[in-house]
């Protein structure tokens, strides 16, 4: 072949040494580039003998052009057009079947082949580690394989829902695309779309993580992982991962779990008239606290807060949960599963509990007459219980409770206090705006006009000189940062408990309740709004949702 190339060199008049060596240093090169293309299809299963043969043809019959060519440097361009055409053509085609980490002479893939593969993964985490299920820590992923692009991109997800504080994340399927929508403080956001080859290696880590089963993509599956800032564990986040199969295909939530146990009684949001006399309910020796709401008002949050106000050194508590939300130090949880209902009821389940003998209970669902009279049985005994309801005011909490237990004076003699919630959504204090609200707005909801001179709204959004929107980096740009309990509460007094006796229809309690002293919800959420705690939309938004 050497001799033949030699004596093809001379035919042709080309006899710079530099041009012959130039001419072995790309067919040299060509080589080597059709092996790259015989392995790399292979690997992205696209048609290697299609490919391979196109790139060895195109570079064979380009060198003979150029060798037969009278001008070296015609000929050289032509070799160099018809073999870079090819490879191009096969780069780009294969870069549209791969992922991102895998695409060649991209931007990012220059610039990679630069810079330690470890350390760029480490740049891309963020800062974030893994612990799975099993408690064990994830190490770093090798660097282009199919785990690094399923870490990378868990990465970016969580490290911007960490920074938008964000709740629940929901990668719902499309036809040719996934959803992705985050939930927060309470409100659906919509994001930008992702492909569907991005979620598939996205949800295939996060399934490594959570130690669920990663081929399947039908049966519904729970687990969670949790994320570390900087190996911290003071700065952990621990996230339930639900899977499910669906027609359009596979379908992941994934839900932060929440602090509760960290939660003072101060922070729930209640008035200043409510807070004293809710705080004061860990000092009685037996009694029957309701707290209700629509579902997803913070009634859980309430309630874990409630039990939390009692020395747990000085008191044994325990819980009936359906599904516990966090685990509570020095408290007792038990659990109402799926497993149970074939076996026992969840009144059953809490009569067994109520003969353990703790002091302390919180009914995560009082939601039946047996459960309901066991916990008013149960003040009998010195218990205190904390009874978890669906209901819209305090009013409907005592008629739903009279229903069940039917009898008046079981309940008058055991109540020691009623509290209804929702919430709401609280302004971000770096960002809101204040306004003059109109004469219409103060007679609507019976404001004295003379007593509040400006309201609050989020900020608008702003926009630097070259027309690009300023964030700001406390609420990220929503208006509103965390939320706010808006109560409805009443304690009951002992002629509070005499109405109860003696009451013919509920309207007369709600009527007793109201000249005790019982501010409605609405009345309690217009003081937030006075206060510049909410905005006067959010209630409006908050009472106008469906509940129940």
């Amino acid at each position: 072949m050497s001799m033949s190339l030699l004596a093809i060199v001379e035919y042709s008049g080309y006899v710079a040494l530099y041009k012959l060596l130039m001419v072995l240093g790309l067919f040299l090169t060509w080589m080597p580039l059709v092996n790259w293309v015989y392995m790399d299809s292979q690997a992205v299963r696209t048609n290697k003998r299609v490919w391979t043969g196109t790139v060895a043809v195109t570079g064979a019959a380009a060198l003979w052009v150029w060798l037969l060519v009278p001008v070296f440097w015609i000929g050289f361009f032509i070799y160099v057009i018809l073999v870079g055409s090819v490879a191009m053509a096969y780069v780009l085609h294969r870069n549209a079947q791969v992922a991102e980490f895998e695409k060649v002479l991209t931007a990012d893939h220059i610039k990679g082949l630069f810079v330690n593969p470890a350390k760029k993964l480490q740049k891309v985490s963020r800062g974030l580690s893994f612990v799975t299920a099993n408690k064990n820590d994830v190490p770093l992923p090798e660097a282009k394989s199919p785990d690094a692009e399923g870490f990378t991109l868990v990465c970016e997800l969580i490290d911007d829902a960490i920074w938008r504080r964000v709740s629940q994340i929901a990668l719902i399927p499309q036809k040719d695309t996934y959803s992705v929508i985050y939930e927060i403080d309470g409100v659906s956001s919509r994001q930008n779309e992702r492909s569907k080859e991005e979620v598939e290696r996205l949800v295939r880590y996060v399934k490594q993580l959570a130690d669920l089963e990663a081929e399947e993509k039908r049966k519904p599956q729970k687990g969670e992982f949790t994320v570390l800032r900087d190996k911290d564990w003071k700065k952990k986040v621990t996230w339930e991962v639900q899977t499910a199969g669906s027609t359009a295909g596979e379908q992941i939530k994934m839900f932060k779990a929440e602090e509760y146990c960290s939660r003072k009684l101060e922070d729930l949001g209640f008035n200043d008239n409510q807070f004293e006399s809710i705080r004061s309910l860990r000092d009685i020796k037996a009694g029957l606290v309701l707290i209700s709401g629509p579902t997803h008002s913070g009634i859980t949050t309430t309630l874990y807060t409630l039990l939390a106000n009692h020395d747990p050194f000085m008191n044994n508590i325990n819980t009936l949960e359906r599904k516990k939300s966090v685990d509570l130090a020095n408290i007792t949880q038990n659990e109402y599963s799926l497993s149970d209902t074939g076996t026992t009821t969840y009144a059953r389940r809490l009569q067994s509990l109520l003969r353990r003998g703790p002091d302390i209970v919180g009914v995560s669902d009082c939601e039946d007459e047996q459960s309901a009279k066991l916990c008013c049985s149960a003040i009998k005994d010195g218990k205190i219980i904390y009874a978890v309801m669906q209901a819209n005011s305090v009013a409907e909490t005592v008629e739903k409770m009279l229903q069940f237990v039917r009898d008046k004076t079981l309940l008058a003699e055991t109540l020691e206090a009623v509290i209804n919630q929702r919430l709401a959504r609280k302004l971000c204090y770096d960002c809101r705006q204040a306004y003059k609200p109109n004469q219409a707005l103060f007679q609507k909801f019976n404001i004295p006009s003379d007593q509040v001179d400006m309201f609050y709204r989020p900020g608008e959004i702003e926009y630097d000189k070259h027309g690009k929107p300023i964030v700001c980096q406390k609420c990220q740009g929503t208006g509103f940062y965390g939320r706010t309990g808006l109560f409805e509460t009443i304690r009951i007094t002992d002629d509070l408990r005499q109405v109860i006796r003696t009451a013919n229809t509920t309207q007369e309690i709600a009527s007793a309740f109201r000249k005790a002293g019982m501010l409605y919800m609405q009345e309690q959420s217009i003081k937030k709004v006075t206060q510049g705690i909410t905005s006067i939309n959010e209630v409006i938004r908050n009472f106008s949702a469906k509940t129940g």
